[in-house]
């Protein structure tokens, strides 16, 4: 097998499209989030507080299945720019608390519509029933990939 074979088997792999996916919807939703300030990233921690205002900083890490570190990182910047509060529990001081600011509880509607934009675009064309089976199917190869067995 040659060197362009291996290339070209790679590149019709499911896992390059899925790479490859992912840093176009990547693109698009930080396009999208930059019309209101926010940068790609910052949504998802804003979406775990908007439904769970409060929670501490190692549970927006494992929710979000990052290192601790890039949550702190992010928590750092988005306190900047007013978004969000952290504050220490009232019941363990060594737990830092995560709050919304008023900016980011009036940012939830915008954040929804451009999420909402974005899937109109990536799904264009697409039945429902295909939409459906695509995210089914994303789902599934995620899961996969999540087991720790061969």
């Amino acid at each position: 097998m040659t060197m362009d074979r291996s290339a070209q088997q790679i590149k019709e792999s499911v896992g390059y499209a899925l790479a490859q996916l992912c840093k176009a919807h990547r693109y698009a939703i930080d396009e999208a989030l930059r019309a209101h300030g926010l940068r790609v990233g910052q949504e998802m921690i804003l979406l775990e507080l908007w439904t769970h205002n409060g929670c501490s900083q190692s549970q927006l890490a494992e929710s979000l299945c990052v290192e601790p570190p890039t949550v702190t990182k992010m928590l750092q910047r988005m306190s900047a720019e007013d978004l969000l509060d952290r504050r220490p529990d009232p019941e363990d001081a060594r737990v830092s608390r995560v709050f919304l600011s008023p900016r980011a509880r009036g940012l939830e509607a915008d954040v929804v519509t451009a999420w909402a934009d974005v899937e109109t675009r990536a799904t264009a064309g697409m039945t429902a029933e295909e939409r459906i089976l695509l995210r089914r199917l994303l789902i599934q190869v995620r899961a996969n990939l999540a087991r720790t067995d061969p």
